[in-house]
């Protein structure tokens, strides 16, 4: 990270420890959220008891989620907030702390960008007309009142942007003016305000998308031992079979049967940590009658054997804590 100040320092601290949970789950990307009032965070873990989200949340932050996989919820005792896969969304820490949770064992990624409140009025300087609402409060001076906004689908562009994020094209010496290039970028892209009549058609459609792929989901984890059929599915979300396939496919990065089949291994991966259940219980519970399709479809997921599985996880932890 280069050179730091006392003060910097004590905040990447703070916010390293309450990720320790996570072990290299967690990585600020770049920026300083005290010397340069951005800060990007990288974020990538599956855990049983996930740390508190809310206390990574800095006093008088507006703080924007590109959330990739996992359930996160955001609220304040009148709004809410559910960061469902590929959505993005932004809350602000103001006076009462935000609540906020992430889902336990579920694949967590996404990646968070803080801001500091001079450094948006520094940049939006007569724009406070044009920004959301809780953006623009900012600008009114006072007490800040926490809130959160209403999470929306990410485009397949936003997708790839996000990908560069944790990748930057440049050398190391530029990656902190870059970055801040990026955080104006998504600025200008989620902080403006868009009103409900002047939604873009493109806009609407992936909202809709969006929805139906959220509803097909819910429905795939009632049932993993015999989950609907695609057509069952289509009848439920009101669309043709072909069209929920290509829409499911394109939003998740996988078919409806790929999806199921991570649903069953991450479920069978908990059933085996838990101690309580043998490989063939394990595979039985998520649907299996045949052990070798069980084990290479784990295999596929976890890269070792059902078997093995307890006692890779078992290592990686001692390994973990040994570099705390």
């Amino acid at each position: 990270m280069g050179s730091i100040g006392k003060k910097e320092q004590s905040v990447f601290e703070g916010e390293a420890d309450i990720w320790r949970v996570v072990g290299a789950g967690w990585k600020q990307l770049s920026g300083s959220f005290a010397d340069l009032g951005f800060s990007f965070e990288w974020h990538n873990f599956n855990a049983a008891e996930p740390p508190d989200w809310a206390r990574s949340f800095h006093p008088g932050s507006l703080e924007l989620c590109l959330n990739l996989t996992g359930t996160g919820v955001v609220k304040t005792n009148t709004s809410f907030a559910e960061f469902t896969p590929r959505t993005a969304g932004f809350y602000l820490q103001g006076q009462v702390p935000l609540i906020a949770h992430r889902k336990p064992n579920e694949t967590h990624q996404f990646i968070t960008v803080e801001f500091r409140p001079d450094f948006l009025q520094r940049h939006l300087s007569g724009c406070s007309n044009l920004l959301d609402p809780l953006v623009s409060s900012v600008f009114a001076g006072g007490t800040l009142e926490s809130g959160v906004s209403t999470p929306l689908a990410l485009t397949a562009r936003q997708r790839d942007f996000i990908s560069a994020l944790r990748q930057p094209p440049v050398q190391a010496g530029a990656q902190v003016l870059w970055y801040k290039a990026k955080s104006l970028e998504l600025i200008s892209e989620f902080f403006f305000n868009s009103r409900p009549d002047t939604e873009l058609f493109c806009r609407r459609q992936q909202r809709v998308a969006l929805d139906r792929v959220s509803r097909v989901i819910a429905l795939l984890k009632m049932d993993l031992v015999a989950p609907p059929s695609l057509e069952q599915i289509a009848r439920e979300v009101a669309c043709s079979s072909f069209y929920l396939s290509r829409t499911f496919s394109k939003e998740m990065g996988q078919t409806i049967p790929q999806y199921v089949r991570q649903l069953r291994m991450e479920k069978a991966a908990l059933l085996l940590r838990s101690g309580e259940y043998n490989v063939t219980e394990a595979a039985l519970e998520v649907g299996y009658n045949s052990l070798s399709h069980f084990s290479s479809a784990f295999h596929q997921i976890y890269g070792c054997c059902p078997g093995l599985y307890p006692m890779a996880t078992s290592t990686q932890e001692v390994v973990r804590s040994r570099n705390r």
